[in-house]
């Protein structure tokens, strides 16, 4: 199979999603206002209100949700092979993410800038506001949690990263400092931020970290098991350094998530978003330039035994990059206090998931086509041979893949590796950002609600936030078992998708205006999910993860009551609906 065709494919879809589904949904469904006033302007206090030019707010609006999900969650997936994988990225992105994205981002604006939690208080009831924060609080929990596994991960495997990611943010502060403050414009600021960027990716490579071991854990019963002392002294080694970094992520979450936003995380997030957007020209040029052959398997009948079936797993796999929950809480969280006109929505909520979705694409090229052929296709088999590995594996896969890719534009492959993992940990870390801050909001949220005073304090909240994402990051074999969190992130993810759509649903049912636009990926989302929930309890029973089971349990309640809260809400609804036709009609 030729990688240019299925390039070719993806990326077509998406045009013709967004310049005519996206345009028959703004004008005849969401019914956008180019003169409503946005809570942006309503609200502005320079700290998290602010009305913000759109390609800035894409910038971070994309950058935000186009963390490492849509790369991990694609690069575990083909081990069902390649097809379904692609197929469900095109689809599920075309009319269930993007779709899901521009319409919390409207009703979010709509509202006052208020989260979807709270827009479930309004549209669904008082206590469906309670459940859904408490689902959007492990939500958070789990996200910025495995995202910090991640990072340490690939900081370990690539020390030749560190020195870009981090000199990054020094960057970022210094853009956001021209553009708000000397008024300098976004051009000049935005071209030398890319500069050095990729100035400090060359220096990478000689100038390499890494963390020491701080911690000298002993080894456990697991590791000593597996092989020698020698062995299991190097293994514990290294979840001290994996320890180290966690904890260090979290540290610098916690003052990433206080500043105003116009200090690191706009600037941040759009240099990063110029860096994605460099990177995929690359990844496309390469591609185009030596068309590697997708040699994976379009469907692998020859799967591990401890792989899980591909239905529903597929939907919660990959978790961003067709539809992601967490896309909303960004939308209704941070990018709703930003927008300028009304009418920007469709450019930053439905542009910006067919962004995440074009990333997911690549993801899928660069693992089965870039390092399926830099490993051959018994390699390939080897790298996916138990779903462990395939977990585990992922980010390798994927770096190894682009770093190929990137070979063929004559970029050496050791400047090339360092360059995609310096792209992978950017946006997973301005992800975790966003996501600290969220969490935030939650926190407060709730302590509003059940009048907890000091909950209310964002710096304390910020502190209950990283604390609890740190403590479950590490509690899991030290760190080294922390992708285990990914299938259950994967459910909670698309659960909360799937629940703020039909938040969406019940508005739009409220507004006498069609609903199944955002109806049918709501029922085929929440069914998908709730089967796949069943199934991981099932399994987390049998492997006997008691953390897993009760996160995932408490879940899987809190989905199912408020589901129920919505049914009646629903109903209430439908017969609002009826009695005004009827009075109108007589």
């Amino acid at each position: 199979m030729s990688s240019i065709a299925l390039l070719v494919v993806g990326l077509s879809a998406f045009a013709t999603g967004y310049l005519f589904y996206s345009k028959f949904i703004a004008e005849r469904i969401y019914r956008l206002d180019p003169d409503f006033r946005t809570p942006a302007h309503e609200f502005e206090d320079g700290v998290d209100f602010m009305p913000t030019n759109r390609h800035i707010l894409f910038g971070h609006h994309f950058t935000s949700v186009a963390g490492a999900a849509p790369i991990v969650g694609p690069a575990i997936a083909v081990i069902w092979g390649w097809l379904p994988a692609f197929v469900w990225v095109v689809f599920g992105t075309i009319f269930a993410g993007a779709v899901h994205d521009f319409a919390v981002l409207w009703v979010s604006t709509r509202h006052k800038a208020q989260s979807i939690g709270t827009l479930a208080d309004e549209i669904v009831g008082g206590r469906a506001r309670v459940l859904f924060l408490l689902i959007i609080f492990f939500l958070l929990l789990l996200v910025n949690a495995v995202f910090a596994v991640v990072i340490a991960n690939l900081f370990m495997a690539n020390p030749g990263a560190v020195v870009p990611v981090w000199g990054s943010l020094v960057v970022a502060v210094i853009v956001g400092f021209l553009i708000y403050r000397t008024k300098a414009g976004i051009l000049w600021p935005s071209v030398g931020a890319l500069a050095v960027l990729y100035l400090m990716i060359w220096m990478g490579q000689y100038v390499p970290f890494e963390f020491p071991d701080l911690f000298g854990f002993a080894p456990t019963q697991a590791q000593l098991a597996a092989g020698d002392a020698q062995a299991a002294a190097a293994a514990a080694a290294t979840d001290g350094v994996r320890a180290g970094w966690v904890i260090t992520l979290f540290v610098y979450g916690f003052f990433a998530s206080v500043l105003p936003v116009w200090v690191l995380l706009q600037p941040r997030d759009y240099v990063n978003s110029h860096q994605l957007f460099v990177a995929l020209g690359i990844i496309f040029l390469g591609i185009l330039i030596t068309n590697p052959e997708v040699i994976a398997p379009a469907i692998n009948h020859d799967l591990p035994a401890d792989a899980p079936n591909w239905f529903p797993l597929l939907f919660v796999t990959i978790a961003c990059g067709a539809i992601s929950g967490f896309h909303g809480l960004v939308a209704s969280g941070t990018s709703s206090k930003q927008i300028d006109k009304e009418t920007d929505a469709r450019y930053v909520g439905y542009g910006g998931a067919l962004g995440e979705g074009i990333v997911a694409v690549t993801a899928i090229l660069a693992t089965t086509a870039g390092f399926a052929v830099f490993v051959g296709l018994d390699g390939w088999h080897a790298h996916y041979g138990t779903w462990a590995s395939a977990t585990a594996g992922a980010t390798t896969a994927f770096v190894q893949g682009v770093g190929i890719l990137a070979q063929g534009v004559g970029i050496p492959q050791q400047v090339a590796v360092i360059f995609a993992a310096v792209v992978l940990i950017s946006f997973a870390a301005t992800t975790m950002d966003t996501g600290v801050r969220l969490q935030r909001y939650i926190i407060t949220e709730l302590g509003v609600q059940y009048r907890v005073k000091f909950a209310q304090n964002r710096w304390i909240a910020t502190f209950i936030a990283v604390a609890c994402c740190a403590a479950l990051a590490l509690g899991i074999d030290r760190g080294a078992g922390g992708m285990r969190l990914w299938a259950l992130f994967g459910t909670t993810n698309q659960l909360t998708a799937g629940l703020s759509l039909l938040i969406v649903t019940l508005f739009l049912l409220r507004l006498r205006r069609p609903i199944w636009v955002t109806m049918v990926p709501m029922i085929f989302i929440l069914f998908m999910t709730t089967w796949a929930m069943v199934e991981n309890l099932m399994r987390y029973w049998t492997d006997s993860e008691p953390l897993l089971i009760a996160v995932g349990a408490a879940i899987f309640v809190l989905e199912i009551w408020l589901i129920f809260e919505a049914v009646l809400a629903f109903r209430r609804a439908m017969e609002e609906r009826n009695q005004t036709a009827a009075k109108q009609a007589a």
